[in-house]
Formats: structure tokens, sequence, C-alpha cells
């Protein structure tokens, strides 16, 4: 798995950070990149203490953030603006730009948010 940090350039529309030692996120951020083929993301790991954080970093941890063209995200947003910088996903993405769309895609993020200490240890 290639776990080399993505820098942000020009040519990345939407910068996610994720928990690198999460393997739930670590699984979720490999499908991502391979799917990403024209290199629209900038993935950073948030235990690489290198990196810039534009928030605290225990609450990034806390919940999925992403920038898409200078806004942060968060929670199913979040989510959403990366579906909708990966091709095959722009569908789900867009259709997330609608509210009863995006408020069930936030209440599922949040009922997962619940599970995730569980599903984690699982993978572990």
């Amino acid at each position: 798995m290639n776990r080399q940090p993505h820098h942000p350039t020009r040519r990345h529309r939407l910068m996610v950070w994720y928990d690198g030692a999460c393997p739930l996120c670590l699984r979720e951020i490999a499908l991502m990149r391979r799917w990403d083929r024209a290199g629209n993301i900038a993935f950073v790991d948030l235990g690489d203490q290198g990196q810039a954080c534009p928030l605290d970093r225990r609450l990034m941890l806390r919940r999925f953030h992403a920038q898409e063209d200078g806004v942060m995200l968060d929670g199913a947003a979040a989510f959403a603006a990366m579906w909708r910088a990966i091709p095959r996903l722009r569908l789900l993405g867009e259709l997330a730009r609608h509210r009863p769309v995006l408020w069930a895609l936030e209440l599922a993020y949040r009922g997962f948010l619940k599970i995730r200490p569980v599903l984690q240890g699982l993978l572990r």
C-alpha cells in the first residue's frame, strides 16, 4: 500500500485529512487514492507531525475533514467533496449537495462514528 504523503499543489482541487493510525481509514484512503487517477486530491496524514493542520489536530481526528475550494468541510460534507473529486463517485457527491441527502448522509456518518472504535479494533 502506498503511504507516500501527497503534498498539495495547484493541481489538487481538494485536500483531505485522515487518521493514518486508523486501519479503517487507511483502507478507505488507499481505495480513494487508486480511484483518484487524475490526482485531484491531496491526502494528508494527521499522524505526520510535519504536516500543517488548519484546525486542532484532535478535533480533526474525531471527524473526517476536507477543504474544497478554500472551504473547510467535515463529516458527510467532507466525504461528499471527496466523492465529487473522483469521477466514478461524482454523482453521489453531487447528490449530496441537496440538503435532505446530505442530512441523511450526516446521520449515517454520526451512527458510524459510534461504532468506529469497534470496527477499528476488529481490523487491528
